[in-house]
This record gives structure tokens, C-alpha cells and sequence, in this order.
């Protein structure tokens, strides 16, 4: 079974890949990955990952930038049905649109918007960085044996920006830093997690371990 994690020059390729490798070389289930900037590979793969650090319409432009490659996105989810992963950016560009200094269009998989996280406690600084639990929101394959709740474990945030999904079944748990900040969407065969599960130590790699044995 191909992974593909896409490079378009947005995203912290070497920690996804290691992570990706990591829980395969633990659960043997023969997959590997592929870091590729081909559509092609993407189209064709088994499992998509989409990783992305930066500002959204900064990574919103590299991606158009690779020929054909949105396109293969949309063939993965649309005809294909593969399982398709992003990560912090890169979740983020599956909601309708991101106004971080201009309104860019994401690519209009989550209803919703990608806004500045505004705590309520003006002593709580953003970006919003460091380590929170979660809370579970929904009950979905990717939590499956994740300890969420105050006493869970805790997953490694970095960013200003959040998606706020107009359905909020979309959204299967956040964290709590002066109200709820998404933390985890799903829809159909999407899915994606503003923190950096590449980051997140024993709550990252069992999240990607489920998505590698997630059958939607």
C-alpha cells in the first residue's frame, strides 16, 4: 500500500515521512511511503497525506503550483474514495476559504472558514503554541484508544489560524485554549488535525496509526 505525502514546499516533509515510517516499521502492514511532488503518485495512491506550515494563502499558492495536482486531489477523493490526511495547513485547506491577511479559497471540503484564534483571556498569547489535551467531539475510527479529556494525553500545537466548520459534526475534537480551538475534522474519507501529530509523540503516531488502518 503507497502513502503519498505531498511535497509542494509548504510542510515539514522529514518529520512527517520519519513518523509515517515509524508507526509502518511498528505495525507491519507492508505500506510505504512516497514524498512526491507527481500528481500522478497522489492519484494513484493508496492513502494521501497533505502536510503544511506557514500562512494559508502562501500554502494555497504552492499547491496550485504543481500542475494538475489539485486536480489529483480531488480524483483521489472523489472517484478513487482513498483516505486523505492534512495536516495543520494542510487541514486547513480543506475548508471553504482562509482570511489570514487576505480571503483565499481552500479547496471547499469542510464548510467553513479559517479564522485568528481569539482566546478569551487576554493573557493567553497567540500563536497558540505548546502542548494540550483534547476533547472528543465525536466519536470516530481516529480516536480509537487515544486518552482524551484533561487527564489524556497531549498533542503539539503551532498556529494562529483554526478551522471553524459550519457543521459541527465535522469536527471530532478540539482543545481548550479561552474556548474550543478545532482540533481534529472529519468527513466521508477526510480528514485532518491542526496539531502536528509528527510532533505529538505516544498521541501523533497512534492518530497516524489508526488513519493507515482507517477503512471509511
Amino acid at each position: 500500500m503507497t502513502i503519498a505525502l505531498i511535497d509542494y514546499n509548504a510542510g515539514n516533509i522529514r518529520s512527517a515521512t520519519k513518523a509515517l515510517e515509524h508507526v509502518i516499521a511498528r505495525t507491519g502492514n507492508g505500506e510505504h511511503v512516497v514524498v512526491t511532488q507527481d500528481p500522478d503518485v497522489v492519484a494513484k495512491a493508496d492513502r494521501v497525506v497533505l502536510p503544511g506550515d506557514g500562512a494559508f494563502a502562501d500554502c494555497r499558492h504552492n499547491l496550485d503550483a504543481i500542475d494538475g495536482m489539485v486536480e489529483a486531489i480531488n480524483d483521489t477523493i472523489d472517484r478513487r474514495g482513498r483516505p486523505f490526511f492534512g495536516i495543520c495547513v494542510g487541514m486547513q485547506l480543506l475548508a471553504t476559504r482562509g482570511v489570514e491577511h487576505r480571503v483565499t479559497p481552500g479547496l471547499g471540503r469542510i464548510a467553513g472558514e479559517v479564522r485568528a484564534v481569539e482566546p478569551s483571556d487576554p493573557a493567553l498569547k497567540v500563536p497558540h503554541m505548546g502542548w494540550n489535551t483534547l476533547r472528543a467531539t465525536g466519536n470516530h475510527p481516529l480516536l480509537r484508544d487515544i486518552a482524551t479529556g484533561p487527564e489524556g494525553w497531549h498533542a503539539y500545537f503551532l498556529h494562529g489560524y483554526h478551522l471553524v466548520a459550519e457543521n459541527p459534526d465535522d469536527v471530532i475534537a478540539v482543545a481548550d485554549y479561552g474556548g474550543p480551538v478545532t482540533s481534529i475534522v472529519a468527513t466521508g474519507t477526510i480528514a485532518g488535525t491542526q496539531f502536528h501529530p509528527e510532533k505529538s509523540q505516544r498521541l501523533g503516531l497512534k492518530l497516524l496509526e489508526n488513519f493507515l488502518a482507517w477503512k471509511p
